[in-house]
């Protein structure tokens, strides 16, 4: 199968400070949880959750607490990420529920299929439509119809007024709360839209449901972070590109 996934893996020195640095937003990282956990509230007892591009495990650890029988299966190409997620699941006592997978769902062994699934600032790294599309349709060919997917991904219509005020209010907020220099957010502003597909909403969405889900349905914004959930259609998750 063709690697759909953001060719992008994170080092030990990035992750090793990946939670620290972006502690001081971990209101707006909260707040996309507890909302996740109100989606899938009504999963099965022992539910089956994918976590792809799961990085150092946060909503993985969050769910795992609130729902002590869910079981999780960690999709993460960074080792050194992955490392840290598999760290913090020793420190809380869940690892007997937990699957670490360095890599890609491509590379994932077959499996009974999951409940729900999560994909948390992931897909924004895919640049091209068509393979965006593909990454969605890889994760609900995993789900079980009528699964549940929660992404969430920068978005925003970036030729209009409202994304370049957002846009000044989120570097200023980056710079403050983690200690990044300017230079480096100026370095960011300039990959937005180059190195990130920060789209429109309605275009995201309909990349969502060309991936094989029924209408997304937007349930959060932090600034520029938006956030969906939707249900696997009943179909074979084949559909046309957006």
């Amino acid at each position: 199968m063709q690697r759909q996934e953001p060719p992008i893996a994170f080092g030990l020195e990035h992750a090793a400070a990946y939670d620290a640095r972006f502690a001081k937003l971990a209101a707006m990282r909260d707040a996309l949880h507890l909302l996740i956990s109100a989606v899938f509230a009504d999963l099965p007892a022992e539910a089956r959750i994918l976590c792809v591009g799961a990085g150092t495990g946060n909503e993985l650890i969050y769910l795992a607490q609130k729902f002590p029988r869910w079981r999780f299966t960690a999709v993460e190409p960074s080792a050194p990420m992955l490392e840290v997620c598999r760290r913090k699941a020793e420190e809380c006592g869940i690892t007997s529920r937990c699957i670490f997978h360095e890599g890609y769902l491509d590379s994932l062994p077959p499996s009974p299929a999951f409940d729900a699934a999560t994909s948390l600032l992931v897909s924004q790294f895919i640049l091209a439509p068509e393979a965006r599309v593909g990454f969605f349709r890889a994760i609900a060919e995993r789900l079980r119809p009528g699964g549940y997917l929660a992404s969430a991904d920068l978005a925003s219509d970036t030729a209009s007024a409202t994304y370049q005020s957002l846009l000044e209010v989120w570097i200023r907020l980056l710079m403050r709360e983690t200690g990044s220099p300017p230079e480096q957010l100026e370095k960011l502003r300039a990959a937005y839209g180059r190195d990130v597909a920060v789209l429109p909403l309605e275009q995201v969405s309909s990349i969502i449901a060309s991936g094989g889900f029924e209408t997304p349905v937007l349930f959060l914004q932090t600034f520029l972070i938006h956030a969906w959930y939707a249900q696997r259609t009943n179909s074979n998750c084949r559909s046309t590109s957006p």
